[in-house]
C-alpha cells in the first residue's frame, strides 16, 4: 500500500472532533477506500488540553493553525475552524502556496474570497475540496462539478439549513415556541451555542453563494443577496399556514434570468403541503437543481449534525488520496 496521507487538522470543534474520531476508529475501512492510510500527523486549535473524546495528545499541537500548514510534514491541510477571515483563511492561503490541497467545511470564506482562493489553487497546482460547506451528506458539490457537468444549469433553490429546518419542524408538528424548539437543536447538536449566523439566514447565503458561484456565475457576490432568517416566525405563523394548507420553510433560490441577470433570495415561504420542499423535516435539507439536458433534480439528506457533516469532509479527503492529489496536481477547478 502507497505511504500515508499526511493530515494536519485545524479545528477540534463538533465537526473536526468527528473527523478525528473516525480517522482514528476506522482506520482499516478508510484506508481501504482511500488506497493508502489516513494519518493525522499533527493539529490546531485554541485549547489543546479541552476533553473532546478523542486523544490527540501524542500528536504535535500548533497553537497557531498558520504554522500547522507550512509543516513540511503536512500533505493536505483540513480546515475545520469556520470563520471568513483570520487564521483560517490565511492557513488556507498558506496550505495552497505550499501545494498542498486544502480540504474545508468553511461557506462564508469561499463565499467571500472564493476569486482570491481558486486563483491561488490553480497558480500553485493544489486542489480546494469543499463537499462539506453546503448542506452536509447531501454531495451537490459532486453533483454539480461531476454528474450534472454536461448541464447548462438555470436554477437552484432548496433548503440548505438543518438549523432552521429543524426549529420550524419542531415548532409545526409539536406546537412549541421558536425559543424551545431553538433550546432543542442546541442539545442535540443541531445548533450552535450562537445560532445568529443560522437563524438570521446568513448561513444560508453563505451555501447559496457557494452553489451559485459553481454552478451559474462565479463573480456572484454574497452582499447582494436580500436575506431574511426565521427568528421572528412565531409558532401563531405556523398555525395559520397549516390552516391555509401551507407550511412555512426557509427557503434559498438562485437562477439566470432570460437577460443574463441572477436572481438570489433566502427568505421564509409560505409553500402548499405538496411543494417537493414541504415535507422535508427536522435537520434534512433539499436542493431541487433545473438544468438542461437533465431538466430537474431534487436531492434530499441530512444537513446539520456532526456525522453528515463529517462524511463529506472524509469523501473529499479519500479523493485527494485516490486521485494522489498531492503529486498529480488539481483535481477540479471551478466550472
Amino acid at each position: 500500500m502507497a505511504r500515508a496521507l499526511r493530515i494536519g487538522l485545524a479545528g477540534l470543534g463538533v465537526v473536526g472532533t468527528e473527523v478525528a474520531k473516525l480517522i482514528l476508529s476506522e482506520q482499516e475501512t478508510l484506508s481501504a477506500q482511500a488506497g493508502c492510510p489516513l494519518s493525522i500527523v499533527a493539529y490546531s486549535t485554541r485549547d489543546a488540553t479541552k476533553a473532546r473524546g478523542v486523544d490527540l495528545s501524542a500528536l504535535p499541537w500548533e497553537s497557531d493553525p498558520r504554522k500547522l500548514a507550512a509543516r513540511a510534514d503536512v500533505d493536505i491541510l483540513v480546515e475545520l475552524m469556520g470563520g471568513a477571515d483570520g487564521a483560517a483563511h490565511d492557513a488556507v492561503m498558506i496550505a495552497l502556496a505550499g501545494g498542498k490541497p486544502v480540504v474545508t467545511a468553511n461557506k462564508a470564506m469561499l463565499a467571500k474570497h472564493w476569486a482570491g482562493l481558486f486563483d491561488a489553487s490553480r497558480k500553485h497546482h493544489a486542489a480546494i475540496m469543499f463537499e462539506a460547506s453546503v448542506c452536509a451528506g447531501i454531495p451537490v458539490i459532486k453533483v454539480l462539478r461531476e454528474g450534472l457537468a454536461g448541464n447548462h444549469i438555470s436554477s437552484i433553490s432548496g433548503i440548505l439549513n438543518g438549523t432552521c429546518n429543524y426549529i420550524l419542524s419542531a415548532m409545526e408538528t409539536r406546537g412549541i415556541e421558536f425559543a424551545d424548539a431553538l433550546r432543542e437543536a442546541q442539545k442535540l447538536g443541531y445548533a450552535e451555542a450562537d445560532p445568529t449566523l443560522d437563524i438570521d439566514g446568513w448561513d444560508t447565503a453563505h451555501k447559496l453563494i457557494v452553489l451559485a458561484k459553481l454552478a451559474l456565475n462565479p463573480y456572484v457576490k454574497l452582499e447582494n443577496i436580500p436575506v431574511k432568517g426565521i427568528r421572528d416566525i412565531t409558532l401563531a405563523d405556523l398555525q395559520a399556514a397549516r390552516a391555509a394548507g401551507k407550511t412555512i420553510r426557509l427557503v434559498a433560490r438562485v437562477a439566470k434570468l432570460d437577460d443574463g441577470r441572477i436572481f438570489k433570495d433566502v427568505s421564509p415561504q409560505l409553500l402548499p403541503l405538496d411543494h417537493p420542499l414541504a415535507n422535508v423535516t427536522g435537520p434534512m435539507n433539499a436542493i431541487m437543481i433545473e438544468a438542461e439536458p437533465v431538466q430537474s433534480c431534487t436531492l434530499i439528506g441530512p444537513g446539520a449534525g456532526a456525522g453528515p457533516t463529517a462524511s463529506a469532509v472524509l469523501a473529499d479527503i479519500i479523493q485527494l488520496a485516490r486521485y494522489k492529489i498531492v503529486v498529480e496536481g488539481p483535481l477540479y477547478l471551478p466550472r
